[in-house]
């Protein structure tokens, strides 16, 4: 509830009943956008700096209201700024206090602006920050994967369909996968910025302003790209919150699909990794256990994300122009998926940078459930001229013969697969092999080493 200097609301003339505290309480958003104290006071002074250009302030009113807004910042810093949770939000706080400094002069600083165009000004800078934040974190993701894979070109895995071994691939190739999601979740938040780079400031409650403003001298002043074209839609928009919540929600999915299958394979039954001691903990009853549970935060934080993606959409949904109240609890949402997808990132971050590959029980594992089968195919169907369907019923002859004799397809000798297949030579052998197989994917996006190793060298350059 907006208050002035003698901290009773702004309205008391109008409106002379006080509010219940219980409705003060339910209307103060303090504890939330106070961490937007440094948008706005940055706003704020670019705005008084306008009304001076354009001659609706005189030169020492301006003075004095860029003087006490630096006083403020200082003491924000120095935590020494008395906050007053009655005033509502963080600008009634900030404008008070400015009372405080320089006196009447400090009404000034609200003319041609309203707190809609205020607050939504202070919530986009804020959120470009936001934004540039969450990509730096991107980037050393996507490095440190990058890195992974540069030292496991070689390193061969199953590759899954239905979580069921499919066809040997390279372990740099499974990792590059994720790259390629961290790379477009980048990408959504560097788009997210279009949107953020036009300035709301200008437009005041929603219809705009009498006064002679440079809504242009203040676009530039705080680094945003144009100015709000439609002062209604300004006021009303929260298109950007959405976009923003949506790309968290994105990229916190990448990051609970690559937890989830890091607790797969550093289970007991797969082993294809192991984690250092700084990322797991113990049991309180099994002195043998070392769980995954940074993983396993990752995996469960990531429904906290998509919750506030869906509030802020039941939020919109059938919400009339302009603005309303409602519209309060954006920043909180934002806020709270912000600060949830950066401490994942890290969390990731350090789990990649401690895992170890247990590179022998890859390749293990990938000698399991006739892996080459596809491969075999292929080699009929190029060598024999038969249609790739006649290929695919010959080979499952024969792995339901190596099945029955408990062999691998490795294993079998030529006159075993002739007993199936008569039109074969010897020179079938070598599709067993898990490396010819992986370096027979030659095409575009295929797993053979020399494209992963063309793929690293393209990224690299890219990230570096």
């Amino acid at each position: 509830m907006s208050k002035n200097k003698n901290n009773q609301p702004i309205w008391q003339n109008r409106i002379k009943k006080s509010s219940k505290s219980m409705y003060e309480k339910l209307g103060s958003s303090l504890a939330i956008d106070k961490r937007l104290y440094d948008e706005d006071i940055e706003a704020s002074s670019a705005h008084v700096e306008m009304l001076f250009k354009q001659k609706i302030i005189n030169f020492k009113i301006k003075n004095k209201i860029i003087w006490g807004l630096k006083k403020i910042k200082n003491e924000i810093i120095k935590k020494k700024f008395p906050f007053d949770e009655k005033l509502e939000d963080i600008h009634m706080n900030i404008e008070k206090r400015l009372f405080d400094f320089i006196g009447e002069d400090a009404g000034y600083i609200h003319t041609a602006r309203s707190r809609n165009d205020q607050v939504i000004t202070d919530f986009k800078i804020w959120m470009k920050k936001a934004t540039n934040q969450i990509v730096k974190n991107l980037d050393s993701t996507i490095n440190l994967i990058l890195n992974n894979a540069n030292k496991n070109i070689q390193t061969i895995m199953p590759g899954f369909t239905h979580l069921k071994n499919a066809q040997p691939i390279s372990f740099a190739h499974y990792l590059l996968a994720y790259v390629e999601m961290f790379s477009r979740d980048k990408k959504r938040f560097l788009n997210n910025i279009e949107n953020l780079n036009e300035n709301p400031l200008g437009v005041a409650a929603l219809t705009g302003t009498s006064f002679n403003i440079d809504r242009l001298y203040t676009t530039k002043k705080l680094k945003f790209k144009k100015p709000t074209k439609n002062s209604v839609d300004t006021v009303s928009d929260r298109d950007f919150v959405l976009d923003f919540l949506f790309s968290c929600s994105t990229c916190a999915i990448h990051i609970s699909r690559i937890a989830e299958e890091f607790i797969i394979w550093n289970s007991d039954a797969f082993r294809f990794i192991s984690l250092n001691d700084k990322i797991v903990t113990g049991s309180s009853i099994m002195p043998q256990k070392k769980n995954p549970d940074p993983l396993e935060y990752l995996r469960g934080k990531t429904g906290i994300v998509f919750g506030n993606l869906f509030s802020m959409l039941t939020i919109l949904k059938g919400l009339p122009l302009s603005y309303f109240k409602d519209l309060q609890d954006d920043k909180e949402l934002v806020f709270k998926s912000f600060d949830q997808l950066k401490s994942s990132l890290i969390i990731l971050n350090d789990v990649i940078k401690n895992f170890i590959v247990n590179k022998k029980r890859m390749y293990q594992l990938a000698e399991v459930g006739y892996l080459t089968a596809t491969d075999l195919a292929d080699f009929m169907v190029r060598e024999l001229k038969y249609p790739f369907r006649k290929a695919y019923t010959q080979t499952a002859k024969i792995i339901n013969y190596a099945e029955k004799k408990q062999k691998k397809l490795s294993d079998l000798k030529i006159e075993e697969i002739n007993l199936i297949e008569p039109k074969l030579k010897k020179d079938v052998l070598k599709v067993f092999d898990l490396k010819h197989s992986i370096n027979s994917k030659t095409s575009y996006g295929g797993t053979s080493f020399e494209n992963i190793k063309k793929m690293i060298k393209s990224y690299k350059k890219k990230y570096d």
